[in-house]
């Protein structure tokens, strides 16, 4: 499938464009039809003109209007503008307007009326422009989304045939599927076959993988955790043809009307929203950290390089968001050389950590170095730690939902973080996930808010394990 790109842009700039052109109109019209004075070109008319449309589009940035553009379909585009031009609006009337001067009562709502009828109108026509071109370039499959089948069963042939061959094609690109048991063959004639459940990652890397239908059996449910657990960590659209039972029981749920009924798993738990101002206030805060702790990145660096010879900083390979490698950063608390013998975890009374090495984990000051990773977006600062591969593949052993935790950035502080501070051994890793598990179910900036409180509280008592 093409990358969003400029299309999203066209978006932006549309949005723009049109709160710019009903926002002028609205002035033009309120100074001569309400105020009833002539219309000038003022100071304060450029200003509106920077200001109101430049607070439409960052709104719409934080709602996910310029997410998945290729995704969209009209009615949603409809409901969606309708609601946020109304309630947009009457943000811009409580703001900016309710303290203007008017003759009657009744002029307030005229000029709410005004501004938010014009404002829908320019916004939808431009909005549904693009998105009937986008649903046009689908429907003639000029446009497609790369997607693999779980399964290969009469289910799986009929959603298949449904969908790929149906009058209204919903642009999956159907690259293959992956064979459940030995009797899944039927759509062997129609696509290729990408291997067992073992090979689902190859199948997934190799082929550029947007989004998986999971076609199984009643009879296979037993495979759907195991299933689920594979596909955690990849940034997936995952859909399960749902059974007769889940129908009745009100777990499905669809808006299409001609399309297959699915069961779509939601990713996201935390609103867009919250997720482009928890990002912000991630940049905010590093900003603000690494100016405040400056003097601890010109002391700390003497002190490492007093006490043990080596590097100042420790660089490693870590695990983050969807299962991407990054390098981390930390002052450097060990020894040179302290995992020749092959990866290790430190104890509390590690002989390979440093004297200064020491106090450096109790106040959690080897950590600052990671606001660099958070600047660069592969960290946050609230967020499960993240882990080696090598201790990866040693928890999902005991505790395979380890996984999940993958469709998460990792952070420099976690509740699991705040409750066992750095874990001695597998065990203890497992005994901390549950509570990453519990913040990945139960994610609100309140929540971390409430985990950096007792992040500060650890570091001032020095209670750093």
């Amino acid at each position: 499938m093409k990358k969003p790109g400029l299309l999203k842009y066209l978006f932006l700039l549309f949005d723009f464009l049109s709160a710019l052109f009903s926002w002028s109109a609205f002035y033009y019209f309120r100074k001569t039809q309400i105020e009833h004075v002539p219309f000038e070109f003022s100071e304060r008319f450029y200003l509106g003109l920077l200001i109101i449309p430049s607070l439409w589009v960052i709104a719409y940035w934080l709602f996910g209007s310029y997410d998945n553009v290729y995704r969209k379909y009209r009615m949603q585009v409809f409901y969606k503008t309708i609601v946020s031009s109304f309630l947009g609006t009457l943000a811009v009337f409580f703001i900016f307007i309710l303290d203007d001067t008017v003759t009657v009562y009744s002029d307030y709502y005229t000029s709410f009326l005004f501004l938010f009828l014009l404002h829908f109108f320019l916004t939808f026509l431009f909005r549904f422009t693009l998105t009937s071109l986008i649903v046009k370039q689908i429907h003639s499959q000029k446009i497609g989304f790369n997607t693999l089948i779980i399964g290969g069963n009469d289910k799986a042939y009929e959603t298949y045939t449904e969908m790929n061959l149906g009058k209204n094609y919903g642009g999956n690109i159907f690259v293959g599927y992956i064979r459940v048991n030995g009797k899944d063959t039927i759509l062997k004639k129609y696509i290729p076959e990408l291997g067992t459940l073992p090979d689902i990652h190859n199948a997934i890397q190799g082929n550029d993988i947007e989004e998986v239908i999971i076609a199984v059996e009643s009879t296979e449910h037993k495979v759907l955790e195991t299933l689920l657990n594979e596909l955690e960590g990849y940034d997936l659209i995952i859909k399960i043809i749902p059974d007769t039972y889940d129908i009745l029981s009100s777990k499905v749920t669809t808006n299409n009307i001609f399309g297959t009924p699915f069961v779509e798993l939601k990713t996201d738990i935390l609103p867009k929203w919250q997720k482009r101002i928890k990002r912000g206030i991630d940049v905010t805060l590093s900003v603000i950290a690494m100016i405040l702790l400056l003097p601890l990145f010109l002391v700390v660096p003497i002190l490492i390089k007093k006490g043990s010879k080596g590097d100042v900083i420790f660089r490693q390979i870590r695990v983050g968001l969807h299962g991407n490698e990054f390098e981390i950063l930390k002052f450097r608390t060990m020894h040179v050389g302290s995992e020749k013998d092959g990866p290790q975890l430190s104890s509390e009374n590690d002989n390979r950590i440093t004297k200064i090495g020491k106090f450096l984990r109790k106040t959690r000051i080897d950590e600052i170095p990671q606001f660099y990773n958070v600047l660069k977006g592969e960290m946050s600062i609230v967020g499960p730690r993240p882990e080696r591969q090598f201790f990866i593949d040693k928890i999902v052993k005991e505790a395979p939902h380890f996984k999940h935790l993958q469709k998460l950035t990792p952070g420099i502080t976690s509740w699991g973080q705040v409750k066992y501070g750095y874990a001695e051994n597998v065990d203890e890793m497992v005994q901390r996930l549950k509570y990453d598990i519990l913040y990945l179910k139960n994610q609100s900036l309140a929540l971390d808010f409430k985990i950096l409180l007792y992040t500060v509280i650890i570091v001032l008592k020095r209670k750093g394990k």
